[in-house]
């Protein structure tokens, strides 16, 4: 009776240890060798990193979700006058900062915001541009702002990417989960394409449709807060929170050859589809494909919370070129995803339970830097000889 017993217990443990592996996504992360990093402090007091920008390899802009923008050189920040307001709460505040490419003749900074339309509680997301110099902010000019205001306080969305045209941004669901994604006429679940000047390019795949937000660039997103140029001309790889279960690579081409109905190429899918469910467990879609909308080049399931995402393109850490790296909010550590062409062979745990890792950007000198929550702002360092950690936990 004790050895049926404990066969059968032996069954369930197995079992459920088989369940649990399964409930991984694949390929199953790896831990890396702490050993080949360290970590060297750049500056800290600074609550919610949100985001990173450099100006050059010396001076660092850096948001503070709390509404405090930062200017950094040799290890000192500065507080930068003239932010706008912003409508802090759970996940609004002061949120994305990007440099522009050509900073050095314009000084012209973009930043994103939960903004209020009429001074209250209620908000949405804005991005705004700004000229930089002297921490002090000018010309500060409103150019999107998403409708309408929300009382919810979760999903901004936020992200940031400029290339020497345009601006790219995210605005998340706004908890309107079945009224915002899939809806042309409405803002909210989409990424969106201007002009540098906040004007809308003529090519947009929306544009000319009647009643549309002809900003939109694609859309059925749930909370998009990583965002990089991918690997083909005109690829932008973007990642998104899912529900329980379900963040997603997905990647947004700026053409197709093969389709030319831009209703088919520009739907991510959500929340018509999904690899996750409701927090309380239960299911809102059964759907993991759908005809006319783009799978995810990769999703996580269990959920991590990424946040921040950047490809490196420099030779500082051995065989790690070309690789991608993903902050965990959830987990507390970076991801590294080793990749071939938009596929994901290899993911491997760097930095574990360092922190809530919000922000991870490349610098003008190749080394990757990550913004982690409560701690500050930090360089990677390459080493094979010992680890150096600046954190305490």
């Amino acid at each position: 009776m004790k050895k049926v017993n404990l066969i059968g217990i032996l069954l369930i443990i197995l079992s459920t240890s088989f369940s649990c592996a399964q409930s991984e996504n694949p390929p199953f992360i790896e831990i890396g060798n702490e050993s080949m990093i360290y970590l060297e402090k750049i500056v800290d007091g600074i609550d919610i990193p949100w985001g990173i920008s450099f100006i050059n390899k010396d001076e660092i802009l850096i948001t503070d979700k709390k509404g405090i923008l930062y200017h950094v050189k040799n290890n000192k920040k500065t507080v930068v006058e003239g932010v706008p307001k912003v409508v802090e709460n759970r996940q609004g505040g002061l949120l994305d900062i990007e440099v522009d490419k050509n900073f050095d003749k314009n000084n012209r900074i973009f930043i994103t915001t939960s903004n209020s339309s009429n001074n209250t509680k209620d908000s949405n997301t804005a991005l705004y541009s700004a000229n930089y110099s002297n921490f002090k902010l000018s010309n500060l000019k409103l150019l999107y702002k998403a409708n309408p205001d929300s009382d919810q306080y979760r999903h901004y969305g936020g992200k940031i990417l400029v290339d020497d045209k345009y601006v790219y941004f995210t605005v998340g669901d706004r908890a309107g989960r079945d009224i915002y994604p899939q809806d042309l006429t409405k803002d909210g679940g989409k990424l969106y394409r201007l002009n540098l000047d906040g004007t809308i390019p003529k090519d947009n795949p929306f544009y000319n449709m009647k009643n549309a937000k002809k900003a939109i660039w694609s859309y059925g997103h749930r909370n998009p807060q990583g965002i990089i140029f991918g690997n083909e001309p005109g690829d932008i790889m973007l990642h998104e929170h899912g529900p329980r279960g379900g963040d997603e690579i997905n990647i947004i081409r700026e053409r197709d050859s093969i389709r030319e109905e831009p209703l088919l190429t520009r739907n991510y899918g959500w929340p018509l589809v999904s690899n996750g469910i409701n927090y309380n467990g239960t299911s809102f879609t059964d759907l993991t494909s759908l005809e006319g909308t783009e799978s995810p080049s990769y999703f996580w399931t269990p959920s991590i919370a990424p946040s921040g995402m950047v490809m490196l393109t420099s030779d500082v850490y051995n065989g790690w070129k070309g690789n991608l790296f993903v902050g965990s909010l959830r987990f507390r550590y970076l991801e590294r995803m080793e990749l071939i062409g938009n596929y994901v062979y290899k993911r491997e745990k760097l930095l574990d339970r360092v922190g809530r890792v919000r922000e991870v950007v490349q610098g003008p000198d190749g080394h990757l830097y990550v913004g982690i929550e409560k701690k500050g702002i930090f360089k990677i360092i390459p080493s094979e000889v010992y680890v150096k950690n600046d954190i305490a936990e």
